[in-house]
């Protein structure tokens, strides 16, 4: 039975093709029905299965086929189409879809109207939820929206939660598993041909596993492929440049590679005006004070910090600002204000792990207890340290592990137990060299160069001595590949 209305050509099979007037989403395929993209049901837009769709929700409202159908079409019509013997054309179906209360986007795919806006706010409490309260309950909230949009075929929404969930595992201290929530969300974008930027927050979070794992340079050559695929392409994407110049600062710096770390900052402040998202403004101002204190302006990178503090204050992101407190008393330490950076430590330390984030929590005490240590608290620092080795090690927080190490080996020293910060020396030196930080590796070199010079062993010295001048004499240069591009 054909529609009552003309809607267009007769294909080959006999079936009316596709009503080609405005407003129409989809094209003919060569069966004669709509492609649509995104479609939430196994057989997609079959005439049966929109069909079965029709069927459901006009008995569920009571209608019959013929107040369905008028004023435009017949009742015949409308049963042959309940049949899956009629495609109807893009104006039938928005007339079906209107008499039926829903959307033409809700009857060919069985989505329910509206759900991509709704899973959308919902990713927003998701977010919200893991600034503000328990990383747990946020992971709980995207692991429903990432069930909802795969249900349903929404992959832009399905990728977001999945992303969201690793953020979550990131600040749990599971890498492993944000790694492999990193990972599914981009092969998800992957397999639905989603461009570059689409799928940087999910790889820039994958970078993040490998970093606070100590796998440096690897986390440098993902950000860095990103970036020279952006730039090369041509895809000039503010938020998405600056969300990875912004990530790769850390890297750089622990390889000693500064010179880089300053360029990537000079090219995320240069695109922060174009950049809309205040979270994303105040990461970066956070990872440029970074920069700054390297170039001995501290009072810069404080200011820097301030502008990032303030920012995660307003928008309530407790992580971010407890992150900010941390750098906070790193500047401090470097301009030897100990007290002052005594204090932000704690602060930091203590709100981290009242967000339950122990590697983030483990990291800051390290570096607490190397304040510690500089004012002559030695005992209260190495039981810290202590405190703090069981949650560090080669596959997770591998840089700071080894500075743990480090200042129990300065402790050791002080108390004149040579085998001890020998142990300890040389445990930090294996972390380091894995990871490939190469700057510090140098330092802990130098320690225990000096500490084999002091004790008779010169040929051991000279050792230790030469293997922290190999690491230092080009750091950035003889362990990594070219800078990336600059954008366009």
């Amino acid at each position: 039975m054909a529609e009552t209305r003309t809607s267009g050509p007769v294909g080959r099979g006999g079936r009316r093709a596709v009503d080609g007037s405005a407003g129409g989403n989809g094209s003919v395929a060569r069966n004669g029905s709509v492609a649509r993209n995104g479609s939430g049901d196994g057989d997609g837009d079959a005439p049966g299965a929109l069909g079965r769709r029709v069927h459901r929700l006009r008995t569920a409202r009571g209608l019959t086929q013929r107040e369905v159908a008028e004023p435009a079409y017949t009742a015949a019509y409308i049963s042959t189409v309940e049949a899956g013997k009629a495609q109807p054309s893009e104006r039938a179906l928005r007339h079906i879809a209107e008499r039926l209360g829903t959307t033409p986007d809700e009857l060919t795919s069985g989505r329910p109207a509206h759900l991509a806006t709704d899973l959308r706010l919902r990713l927003t409490e998701a977010q919200r939820c893991l600034a503000t309260a328990d990383p747990a309950e946020a992971a709980a909230r995207y692991a429903a929206v990432e069930k909802d949009a795969g249900r349903h075929g929404l992959t832009a929404e399905r990728a977001a939660a999945l992303v969201g969930r690793g953020q979550c595992a990131v600040e749990g201290g599971d890498l492993a598993a944000a790694r492999g929530l990193f990972e599914a969300a981009e092969r998800l974008l992957a397999e639905v041909g989603a461009t570059l930027p689409r799928r940087v927050p999910a790889l820039r979070g994958r970078a993040l596993t490998h970093l606070l794992a100590g796998e440096l340079r690897y986390a440098c050559y993902l950000l860095e492929t990103a970036l020279d695929e952006l730039n090369a392409a041509g895809l000039r994407d503010p938020e998405a440049l600056v969300l990875l110049y912004t990530a790769i600062i850390a890297p750089y710096m622990d390889l000693g590679a500064h010179a880089r770390a300053a360029q990537a900052a000079e090219l995320a402040l240069a695109l922060a005006p174009e950049v809309s998202d205040p979270a994303l403004v105040a990461q970066m101002h956070r990872g440029v004070a970074r920069t700054l204190l390297a170039e001995g302006r501290a009072a810069e990178a404080d200011a820097a910090l301030v502008k990032a503090a303030d920012a995660y204050q307003q928008l309530q992101i407790r992580t971010e600002l407890a992150h900010c407190h941390w750098m906070r008393g790193y500047v401090f330490a470097q301009s030897g204000d100990l007290a002052r950076a005594e204090d932000a430590y704690r602060t930091a330390r203590d709100m981290l792990a009242s967000r339950r984030a122990p590697l983030f929590a483990h990291q800051v005490g390290v570096e607490l207890a190397d304040v510690l240590h500089r004012r002559g608290k030695d005992a209260e620092a190495e039981d810290l340290l202590r405190e703090l080795l069981s949650g560090l090690g080669p596959e997770r927080g591998a840089v700071h592990g080894a500075g743990a190490h480090r200042l129990l080996g300065l402790v050791a020293e002080g108390r004149d137990d040579v085998e001890a910060a020998e142990r300890h020396y040389v445990t930090a030196m294996g972390l380091l060299e894995r990871a490939g930080a190469a700057g510090d590796l140098a330092d802990v070199c130098r320690l225990l160069g000096d500490l084999l010079r002091r004790t008779g062993r010169a040929e051991a010295a000279l050792d230790a001595y030469r293997t922290g001048l190999g690491h230092r004499s080009a750091p950035g240069t003889t362990t990594l590949g070219p800078a990336p591009a600059r954008p366009f």
